[in-house]
């Protein structure tokens, strides 16, 4: 992974894996953060546009074409950092796509760095 330091979200080799192999099984694909922080946190992924995105979410950007947005709620806890995207070994929630692929997303975070 050559990371991009500006973006707002990117995801690792790993990750960027089990995202195709769940595209190929469910198609275009969409992620949604919740929770109170950004920081270890799993985000949720579904099939696109089966959760409704409220005006007041954050979209981040996307990973390889899937759209990633974080609920305004928690979005705080974001600013001013680069949410990296990996997939580990572990279930993911029982909402998630991930869940019983015996990985799951998660989420790590750094500063975003300026030029």
């Amino acid at each position: 992974m050559t990371p991009n330091l500006r973006a707002r979200v990117i995801a690792t080799e790993s990750a960027l894996a089990l995202l195709a192999l769940l595209r190929e099984k469910y198609g275009p694909l969409m992620f949604f953060q919740t929770g109170s922080s950004c920081d270890n946190n799993s985000p949720l992924c579904y099939v696109l546009d089966v959760l409704s995105i409220e005006s007041s979410d954050v979209y981040l950007g996307n990973l390889d074409g899937t759209p990633y947005y974080v609920e305004n709620e928690h979005f705080d806890s974001c600013v001013g950092k680069q949410l990296i995207i990996d997939a580990v070994t572990g279930s993911g929630a029982k909402d998630s796509l991930d869940c019983g692929t015996g990985m799951r997303f998660f989420t790590r975070s750094r500063l975003i760095l300026d030029d």
